[in-house]
């Protein structure tokens, strides 16, 4: 059947429409031999969303296999809405991050509203409670006004949906530079809780069982929405708006709660959500993965617009849908289930043993493909790479050499900075105690929440600093996952496991597709070594405008298990007469530096390797202290070195520090951004067993009564002597600041 208005197969062809979808000459071959024919508009719409970068990772794929994925500790690896880690108890975390870069980039506040929907619905879909949702954002500079606008509009779209929901926003890390001027970052990240006997998964398997669409009805919004999502941003960009979806969080209330019931019911076989390609990738992945067919009765599709073609249905990614199979039979205790939540569950299909998606509108087949074909059989890649000119010049130079003329003055400049700046103003807008097992908010090393019903919490974090990954994908890729790693321990928590999401320019640019290549062999080397396999997460290649491509910025999401709540531990000081301590020493790490940013505005320079063996020792030491409760508070030095770190723990308390440095370069032991260090503080009485466990900490100095920060260098000069209040302010009210700025 050839619908009106539709070209026909024959036009499709003759005329290249395809590669209006983003489907390639030898692509377009490949569809035409697996159907043994030409596709009409709608297989071709089938075929162009579930073969893009988004959906298919055709370009990436063969970078994905170099990460561990299983563990001791791993129930569920990447392959499914999410992946999921033992905690013990016969209970285990959820968790997953994913992208949505470019509807964000032309409609802020929806594009990352159902950012956030999307990422809930792949933990819920898995039969998990969503319990905390955290955030990984970059912007340009905000002295852009458009990038104003956009981080506002952001912003407002994390707060509004998940605080609709009823999800507490815990956690996250936000960065500015002008290399996300014109492509900002939106990664979401939900983490939940399940008990091992209420896992599911999305599956269409058994013959004649009926197949359900539960949720919300379909529009037009989203339409190719994936396929948008693999593609650079242009000029043209603003007239994808429709390819941005709008969310309903209340609805998605219903429909957690709903699903929540629902898989807990025996009669249940499959659940899947409906996110990028909606209904065609939630029916051909739960086919494919059952080794199924599926055939789909489009006229039931429950639509909120007159007229839609099944194109448009089967493209469509409105929000709040889920696809369920049940066992036959039982349809309508799963239908009363639903509609008692005020949603919509009808049959509209059901599973076949012919390995075909078919779909009927009207009476007659309007398509068919092969699931494997759509799901499992998209073209794979391994596009050229080579080193980029700028990497090359970057190796043969000397380390770089800073310093700071007034370093109280530079030491304020560098907390208003937008990256190490407090984001108070951010995470005050987000609800992070709704559900109240939030035990650390927003503001420390890593968000912490309490797991009920047993004496366990969980930290987590999102990390990544692209300015490392620009200069060495490699050895920035083992530093973003030695950082997430370490907010962990600090907080007390024993890393389990890792989400990515891999935010990169264009893979079809052979120095592009370097960074890929090389950042993937970092953090693969970085998360075996840690043990923290990788469990799932999301590629978004093609980041970047006109202007040129973002920095590689490969979020890591990281969970751990804190096993007692009495090792819950904070970055801030916690009483006067404390003992502080510095495990590690600085080097010549200026490349890629909040200081070098601050002085030269420009990233560049040779970043030293970084040690993982050390990291790894360094954090296992740190970790086993605080569970022996000799630790009082723990931060580690990351954005603006030493200084920057030793103010923030004075932050947010009542208490100052005074310390002594034992290093010649004080403008290095100040604010050099060497990895793998700690900044912690001890009771007097529990020195002696710190020390014992871990003898390579330097006591440096004391929390004070009085609240300054006080920095002595090794001849006992005074280098640094400010109010803590004023330092605080400075970087409380920085953002704030910027923003109401004409400039």
């Amino acid at each position: 059947m050839q619908l009106r208005h539709e070209p026909s197969p024959v036009m499709i062809r003759d005329e290249q429409i395809y590669k209006e979808m983003g489907v390639t000459d030898d692509e377009f071959r490949s569809i035409e031999s697996i159907l043994g024919r030409l596709p009409n508009y709608t297989e071709l719409g089938l075929f162009s969303v579930m073969w893009s970068e988004h959906c298919s990772y055709k370009n990436s794929k063969v970078l994905l296999k170099k990460f561990p994925v299983d563990g001791p500790r791993v129930l569920q690896g990447p392959g499914e809405g999410a992946g999921i880690i033992d905690i013990g108890d016969e209970k285990a975390v959820v968790f997953k991050i994913e992208s949505h870069n470019h509807p964000s980039a032309v409609e802020p506040y929806e594009g990352a509203a159902t950012g956030v929907g999307g990422i809930i619905r792949d933990i819920f879909s898995m039969g998990a409670r969503p319990v905390a949702l955290l955030n990984s954002l970059r912007f340009g500079e905000l002295s852009n006004p458009r990038v104003k606008y956009l981080f506002e509009g952001v912003v407002s779209g994390i707060a509004g949906y998940g605080n609709c929901v009823g999800i507490p926003t815990v956690g996250g890390e936000i960065q500015f530079d002008k290399a996300y001027e014109g492509n900002p970052l939106v990664n979401a990240m939900c983490v939940g809780l399940i008990d091992h006997s209420h896992i599911q998964k999305g599956q269409a398997k058994g013959v004649g069982n009926p197949v359900l669409y539960v949720g919300a009805s379909t529009g037009r919004d989203g339409i190719h929405g994936a396929t948008f999502a693999s593609e650079e941003l242009s000029e043209d960009s603003q007239s994808k708006r429709p390819s941005v979806q709008v969310g309903d969080p209340f609805m998605e209330k219903l429909l957690i709660e709903a699903c929540l019931e629902a898989v807990r019911h025996p009669k249940i076989v499959g659940i899947q959500d409906m996110g990028a390609a909606g209904l065609t990738s939630s029916s051909a992945e739960m086919a494919s993965k059952a080794g199924s067919g599926i055939r789909m009765d489009l006229d039931k599709v429950p639509q909120r617009e007159t007229g839609m073609t099944p194109y448009e249905m089967m493209l469509s990614e409105s929000q709040e849908r889920m696809l369920l199979v049940v066992e036959k039979g039982s349809e309508q205790v799963f239908i009363e289930l639903f509609e008692k939540w005020d949603l919509h569950a009808v049959v509209v299909g059901e599973v076949t043993d012919d390995k075909q998606m078919t779909l009927v509108h009207q009476g007659e087949t309007v398509a068919q493909a092969p699931v494997d074909a759509l799901a499992e059989e998209a073209p794979v890649y391994h596009p050229p790479s080579s080193v980029p000119a700028y990497f090359e010049a970057f190796q043969k130079q000397e380390p770089v050499r800073l310093s700071a003329p007034d370093y109280a003055v530079t030491l304020t400049a560098l907390l208003k900075q937008p990256s190490i700046a407090s984001k108070e103003w951010v995470y005050e807008q987000y609800d992070h105690m709704v559900q109240t097992n939030t035990v650390v908010a927003p503001g420390s090393d890593a968000a912490v929440i309490r797991v009920r019903e047993t004496e366990k919490a969980l930290a987590m974090t999102t990390d990544c600093n692209g300015r490392f990954l620009y200069l060495d994908p490699y050895e920035g890729g083992k530093m973003a996952v030695m950082e997430a790693a370490r907010n962990l321990v600090c907080s007390g928590a024993k890393p389990l496991g890792v989400t990515d999401c891999l935010n990169y320019g264009s893979p079809d640019k052979p120095e592009i597709y370097w960074q890929l290549e090389r950042s993937t062999d970092g953090l693969s080397e970085a998360c075996r070594f840690l043990d923290t396999p990788v469990i799932g997460g999301n590629v978004s290649l093609y980041n970047e405008t006109a202007m040129g491509a973002i920095f590689p910025t490969p979020v890591i999401g990281m969970v751990g298990l804190i096993e007692d709540l009495s090792h819950i531990t904070k970055q801030t000081v916690q009483e006067a007469g404390d003992l502080v301590y510095l495990i590690g020493e600085s080097g010549p790490d200026f490349a890629g530096s909040e200081l070098q940013k601050l002085q030269t505005n420009a990233t560049e320079g040779k970043l030293r390797p970084a040690d993982l063996a050390i990291e790894k020792a360094r954090q296992e030491q740190v970790l086993t202290a605080i569970q022996h409760h000799l630790v009082q508070s723990a931060h580690d030095l990351s954005e603006g070195g030493f200084a920057v770190a030793l103010a923030e723990k004075v932050f947010g308390s009542e208490y100052g520090v005074s310390v002594t440095l034992n290093e010649e370069d004080e403008t290095q032991a100040l604010f050099a951004e060497t990895p793998s260090r700690f900044i912690l503080t001890v009771s007097p009485e529990k020195q002696a067993a710190f020390e014992k466990q871990i003898p390579e900490a330097k006591m440096i100095g004391r929390v004070s009564e009085e609240k300054r920060v006080r920095i002595h260098n090794q001849h006992g000069q005074m280098i640094i002597d400010e109010a803590g209040d004023d330092l605080e302010r400075a970087w409380r009210g920085a953002i704030a600041c910027y923003l109401k700025s004409e400039d």
